[in-house]
Order: structure tokens, then sequence, then C-alpha cells
């Protein structure tokens, strides 16, 4: 392997150690919780005709016995209404009339309990309305009416809450839950005389806060988004570590906003837009137990104050590339399968890496053979590369006398030092002439660093992973651990994970056996450079999922054998000799860009003597 080679490896290796930094970059924030006030109340209506009521599963449960008041006030019992499809249990309460908790029912947390997306005191859906002269209240406070849930006959279910006055205004939420569906239909209809919101805008608030709901609370973090939509373009901040604060504010029109965990998502969507939008965000101080808390104010305007239609989403799932793709609202861009300046690799993810990893895990049951498999398979599509930069070491090797020679040539006998730059011009007047190139080793190198960085991507982002096992590894799509250590070692951590040791080992007998082969070792910052990445390795990846470090494992084993099959059994060093020695005598046609080239070596050639001659 010749220095280029060893060059374009350690260029990957560094590439990777700045994706790891910049990922681990973070910022919070948030302000605190709006006031509420005053309590209130609610009015029935009527059923629609083309519905069917389901009583028998809905969970009415009666917590306490509102007070007669006036206004927007009258008596009802605070009730809480569950409502099911095939993935999703949402509990809604009567009070604001909004989710209370949402569970998904086909993934679990860390600890084996349901994954829980909204569920604590801090979370809230609500808006201000005027309630009476110079009066506002927030509709968390209202008490609404709950209505049957109704299956609808395209087999959605619907679950409407109404609260009104006694001048005839009407305020109504209505959900719609499809079935086998994240996504749930939320609906604020407005009806009476008056004027409930100043200025034509509804200011609609949406609090979340995010469990831990990973094994690694810090790496989650790092994992976790704040995720938008503005004026149509796709965007996202980083959170950061606790005590950090930060926000975001949109002057253009939003689509939708997110906070997405690593593996889970929590979102709201106006179908008409949201006019103007801010977020802020903050880890809290109960940080062993959640991971963020989000405050978003969004404003939506409204055509009539009085009549009002505001048609939104819900979004309570996972971060499920195919599942995102198929609302049509770039929400799918939210699993980061690329990002930064490798924003790019994100397509060969979704439209190479994603449909051969899904083919076969349709036809094979085990997820660490799922990963071996695509592994050899992209080693095969990359071995020509790598045989590419294995024939341009082996042809370096056999110049190596020649190039030798030049070196020794002009080395000044009196100093003993090397003029480098007239052995770098006959050096490359060598190798034109014998068809080498000098960055043979180096390019198919660097081409693999696509690759290289997609898989880094993938095997972090792919819900698929999830508490799949694997030999040791419990779970692939965190760290796996055979030994937890007292003690926290500085860039290594608290535990030791195996898969690691096998990727960094599996690196340097690659390293070993690269030196070994190399042909100029005289240089000491090239005889030590193929060590630095594999140290690396052990400190950088030792958090990272057992996945990745699983397919490192493999993908250097695969690299290993490869170069030795190429090496001693396919390449032939004599035979590559007497091709260099043939293309010395074939007439070497020059492209105009090395014709230059040329000229401008022999004219510092000629320039050198002349000084060296008035010397």
């Amino acid at each position: 392997m010749d220095r280029n080679t060893i060059i374009g490896f350690v260029l990957i290796g560094i590439l990777l150690i700045g994706m790891f930094v910049v990922n681990s970059k973070n910022r919070l924030s948030f302000e605190g919780e709006q006031k509420r006030i005053a309590d209130s109340i609610a009015a029935l209506a009527p059923v629609p005709d083309t519905a069917v009521i389901r009583q028998d599963s809905v969970k009415l449960e009666v917590i306490q016995q509102a007070k007669q008041e006036n206004g927007f006030q009258q008596a009802v019992a605070q009730q809480d209404v569950t409502v099911e499809n095939d993935v999703l249990k949402i509990v809604f309460t009567n009070k604001g009339a909004q989710p209370k908790e949402v569970i998904l029912k086909k993934y679990n947390k860390y600890d084996g309990s349901g994954v829980v997306l909204q569920g604590s005191n801090f979370g809230k859906l609500a808006y201000d309305f005027n309630s009476g002269t110079n009066e506002t209240t927030s509709s968390a406070d209202v008490l609404f009416a709950a209505e049957p849930v109704v299956i609808n006959p395209d087999g959605s279910q619907s679950i409407t809450f109404k609260a009104g006055d006694s001048s005839g205004q009407v305020i109504t939420h209505q959900y719609i839950i499809r079935p086998n569906n994240y996504m749930i239909d939320f609906n604020i209809n407005v009806n009476g005389k008056g004027n409930l919101f100043s200025q034509n805008t509804l200011s609609l608030q949406w609090q979340t806060e995010t469990q831990q709901l990973e094994k690694d609370h810090k790496y989650e973090l790092t994992q976790t988004h704040v995720c938008y939509v503005e004026d149509g373009s796709y965007d996202f901040d980083h959170v950061g570590s606790a005590g950090n604060t930060d926000n975001v504010s949109f002057k253009k029109p939003v689509d939708w906003f997110a906070v997405k965990q690593q593996f889970f998502i929590s979102a709201i969507a106006a179908k008409s837009k949201f006019t103007a939008a801010s977020i802020d965000w903050k880890v809290p101080e109960d940080s062993s137990s959640h991971i963020l808390q989000t405050t978003a104010v969004a404003k939506i305007a409204l055509t009539s104050p009085s009549t009002v239609s505001v048609p939104l989403q819900l979004y309570y799932g996972p971060s499920d590339y195919n599942i995102l793709k198929q609302y049509d609202n770039n929400m799918q861009n939210m699993v980061p399968y690329g990002s930064g300046p490798f924003a790019f690799v994100k397509y060969i993810n979704r439209h190479f890496l994603l449909p051969v990893f899904e083919f076969i895990h349709r036809h094979v049951a085990s997820m660490g053979m799922v990963i071996l498999l695509l592994t050899l398979l992209i080693r095969l599509f990359t071995s020509p590369i790598l045989y590419k930069s294995y024939l341009s070491s082996a042809k370096m090797k056999v110049l190596k006398p020649e190039v030798d020679a030049l070196k020794a040539k002009h080395v000044d006998k009196k100093t003993g030092k090397l003029d480098q730059q007239a052995f770098s011009m006959e050096q490359m007047k060598l190798w034109r002439s014998a068809g080498v190139s000098p960055l043979g080793g180096c390019l198919p190198a660097l081409l693999q660093i696509p690759i290289f960085m997609s898989l880094f991507y993938f095997f972090q982002s792919n819900i698929d992973l999830r508490g799949k096992s694997f030999l040791w590894a419990s779970d692939l799509s965190t760290y796996d651990s055979i030994l937890k250590l007292p003690f926290d070692i500085p860039f290594y951590g608290d535990h030791v994970s195996l898969f690691t040791l096998t990727a960094v080992v599996t690196s340097l007998v690659i390293s070993v056996y690269s030196m070994s082969n190399m042909q100029d070792q005289s240089n000491p910052v090239m005889k030590y450079m193929p060590y630095i990445f594999p140290v690396l390795l052990l400190g950088v990846f030792n958090k990272m999922p057992a996945a990745l470090t699983w397919y490192y494992t493999i993908s250097n084993t695969i690299t290993l054998i490869l170069q030795v099959i190429i090496q001693k059994f396919i390449l032939d060093h004599d035979k590559i000799l007497m091709q260099l020695q043939e293309n010395k005598k074939k007439p070497k046609k020059q492209s105009k860009f090395q014709e230059r080239m040329a000229a401008l070596q022999d004219q510092q050639q000629q320039m050198k003597k002349e000084r060296t001659g008035k010397k």
C-alpha cells in the first residue's frame, strides 16, 4: 500500500471523526409556561347521521365536578376518553379537549415499558380566546363536553369535544384517528356571532416533553433535533447538553414543526400553514428520565374571527422513512440519513441501501446476518475500486528502485541534502513515462467515502435495528456492553463494547499488514499514520450502535482477506514491471494541462541552473 492510499484511508478516518463532533454539537432553550385562567365548560351537539356511535370501548372517567358560572362555563364532569387503533392508544381529556397521553403500541422503551410520546403535566395543546369583556381564557382551562366516539364509513374513528356559551357561540375540537396510522387529524371549529380572536389570528401553543426512550441518555440527546419546514424548505436544529437553551423564530409560513428523538417523533402540522411561529426548548433539570421540553407558539390567520375552521394534524410515531414519506409533506427528511457536508449520502441511503436492506431482511430473520450479507454485497460492489488501489500500490512498489536511484542522483554530495524540487520533477517524469498516476492509490480510497459515510448514518438512524439482538448484543441500535466499569474513562466511557474492540483489532491488523507492504517506510510520520484511525476508533465508536461496529468488523475482515488475495495471488509484480517498461517505450500524448505543467517545470529547472551558475 503506497503513501497516497494511506492518506486516502486516513482522510476517511478524519472525516468520520469530524462528523462525530458535528453531530454532537447541540444547543437548547426554553421560556416558561404561559399563565392559565378561569374555569369553563360546554354544551352538547347532535351526532352525524352517517356515523356509527361506539360507546362500549370508550372509557369515561369522572375526575371532578366543575362549578357553574357565567359566560363560557357550565356544569360538566372532567372526563378521559380513550381511543385506539392498531398502532396508537390515545387518552384525551375534556379539560382543554386535548391529548393527555399517547402510547405507541408496537414499541417499548429500553426498560421494557411502553413508549409514551405524550404523558406529562408539561404537555399542552391550547390557545387563548376572548371569553367576555376584557377577559381572555385559555382553551386548556375549558371543560369541554365529550361526545361518544364515532366510527366513520372509511373505518376511521372520530371523537368530538364541544364547549359553548349562552349567546350560542360554540367551540368544537374534532380528532380523527385512522386505522393503522400515526397521523391524527385535528380540526378546530368556531361558530357564533362573537369575536373570539383578536386581530383575526389564532395563536396556538404546543408543549411537549420527550421522555428518555433509549439506553444511552447522552447519545439519545445528540440524536434529538427540533425539525421544521419553513417556506417549503426543510431544516433542523440540534439540541444541547443540560443547562443550555435555544430557540428558533420563523417569519415565513411554516408547514410543520417537530421534536425528533433518536427513533421517535412528535409533530404538529397546519394544512393551511402557520403564518408565523417560534419554538423554545431546554433540557429539564430532571434529565435522568426526560430528554427535552419544547414550547412552540404558532399563529394562524383567520378569515373571520367568529366562524373559524382550522385544520391541523398531529403525528406521534416512529422515525421511519417509509412511514413518513407516505404523508407527502417532507417529514421523511427528519430521518437523518445524511446531513451537513455529507447531506448527499441520504440519497444513497434512501434509494440504494434502504431497499437492499429491506429486501434482505424480508428473507433473513437474523438482523446480524442481514448486516453481514449487506456488507458482503457492498464489498463486492467496491472491490474494483479496492483492486485499482492495490494495483497502483504495486506499480509504485516495482518502480521504487528507480525512484531510489533518482533520489540518490539529486542528493548534494557536500551537504547530503536532497534537492526536493529537482527530485520531484524527475519522479513525476518517471511516473508519467511509465503510465503511473501519483493519485492512483488515493483517489480509489476517497471514492469509498460516500459508501463509508452512508453506512455511518444508516446504522444510527434505521429504526428496524431497534430492539434486535445478535450474539452478545441485546440491541443493535445501541452499544453492546460486555463489562460495566465502575468509573468513566475520558474519551472512552464507562463500559467495554466488544464489537468496538473487534472493529479496532481488525483495523490494526490491516494497518500492520499495509505497513509491511509499504514501499517507503523512511518517513516517520507516514510510518505511524495508519495507526491513528484505529486508536480514534476505540474512543469514538465505543458509544456507537452495535450494528455500526459489527459492520466495520465484517468490512475490515473482508478488506483484509481481499487485500491478501489480490496482493499474493492476483497481482504479478514481474508482469507489472514488464508492462511499465513497455509503457516507457511508447510515445506519450500529453494533455494541454500536462504540457503546460511540463513547460513550467522545465522553466523552473532552467532558472535554477542559471542561479546556480551565477553563484
